[in-house]
């Protein structure tokens, strides 16, 4: 049984681990507060998962999912981690936390800061251009003409394989747009943002996208 160490269990998070469960994973949840504050989610996510304090979630899981603030990466923990694919759902709201100069000017995107803090980790930014309700309820199978396509980044083919089956285990279909450097085409305010689309669609998006925008 492969198990998933999610880092950050709110609407994201709690989702996500309600996907994987529905698709046969095992899931360890964590958050800032505590295992004992995930009580009821993990009560109500039933005997596939618990919950944990980070480092644990991150030690158990064969990968793992960051579903946090863009503000708190330094929190992550490292070295349980190294090695491991980590999905990165982490999106930038300036508007909201505030600027970080070196994504606004090019040098960086949300997931390049997280790859940084995690250096020997692979990291692809996934599940961040779809609300958190929709990653566990949205899915359908492929051939569906309503099933939504879903991008992913990332430097690593190995780890992009793994997430791209996944996206397809949710009922996604995966378009893989390059580099984490190419991750920003997917951010919030770009035409792919939140958008129900499909591939040819999310293709399209994707191409639009702006850097200033």
């Amino acid at each position: 049984m492969t198990t998933v160490g999610i880092i950050g269990s709110g609407h994201v998070g709690s989702n996500l681990a309600q996907a994987a469960i529905t698709h046969g994973y095992d899931v360890v949840l964590s958050n800032s507060q505590g295992p004992e504050t995930l009580a009821d989610l993990v009560k109500n996510l039933g005997p596939s998962a618990r919950a944990a304090m980070p480092a644990e979630a991150a030690a158990e899981g064969d990968f793992a999912i960051v579903a946090i603030p863009i503000g708190t990466i330094d929190q992550v923990p490292v070295e349980p981690l190294a090695g491991k694919v980590v999905i990165a759902t982490i999106n930038y709201f300036p508007q909201r936390l505030g600027h970080i100069p070196e994504i606004d000017d090019g040098t960086t995107t949300a997931p390049g800061l997280l790859q940084a803090h995690l250096p020997t980790s692979r990291v692809v930014r996934a599940f961040s251009m779809i609300n958190a309700a929709e990653m566990s309820g949205d899915g359908r199978p492929a051939g569906d003409p309503k099933r939504r396509a879903l991008a992913l980044a990332g430097d690593d083919p190995a780890a992009k394989e793994l997430v791209a089956n996944l996206y397809n285990q949710f009922g996604f279909d995966a378009l893989d747009i390059g580099g984490l450097d190419e991750s920003w085409r997917v951010d919030a305010g770009q035409p792919a943002f939140v958008v129900p689309q499909n591939l040819a669609e999310l293709k399209a998006n994707v191409a639009k996208a702006e850097r200033s925008a």
